[in-house]
């Protein structure tokens, strides 16, 4: 995905975690670079799995509008699957800090995609939510992991 390739998730927040449910992220700590990547909407992918505890998928307000955002499902949430909201890859380790991501402030620093209430921290990034949520928790870094190679892959040379 170009977006962590670039690092734009690097020293970002997780602005909105939800106890049992979410835990979200997806905003540049640096609204200009928020704004370049604001109208250029991710084509939607097909449910093809169940937003599993540990799964990670965009968030959107509805088909056709998913930007930079994305959550970790912090428990089974299947009811997500009929609103289209697709999983795309799993946390391959380290679930157990991802529980432990500071909760306190819920959906009050970051929630509101769906009602439009974002606008202070897509304006502001990082220097807003330092200021006004200080315990949430930083993404250092975000990098990709390759899939295994399939079983029909060829093996590369040594």
């Amino acid at each position: 995905m170009g977006l962590a390739a670039s690092g734009f998730f690097d020293d970002s927040r997780f602005f909105r975690v939800v106890a049992g449910f979410i835990a979200q992220f997806g905003v540049a700590g640096d609204p200009a670079v928020t704004a370049v990547w604001r109208g250029r909407p991710i084509p939607d992918d097909p449910v093809r799995q169940s937003n599993a505890r540990g799964t990670l998928a965009f968030a959107m307000t509805g088909p056709g509008t998913r930007l930079t955002q994305l959550y970790i499902n912090l428990a089974d949430n299947a009811r997500l699957d009929a609103q289209g909201f697709a999983p795309i890859g799993r946390v391959a380790n380290g679930m157990e800090i991802v529980d432990r991501l500071y909760a306190g402030y819920g959906d009050q620093s970051g929630g509101g995609m769906r009602a439009g209430r974002q606008g202070q921290l897509l304006a502001g990034g990082n220097h807003w939510l330092d200021a006004e949520y200080p315990r949430l928790d930083r993404l250092l870094s975000v990098r990709l992991l390759a899939p295994p190679p399939s079983p029909t892959s060829p093996t590369p040379p040594p």
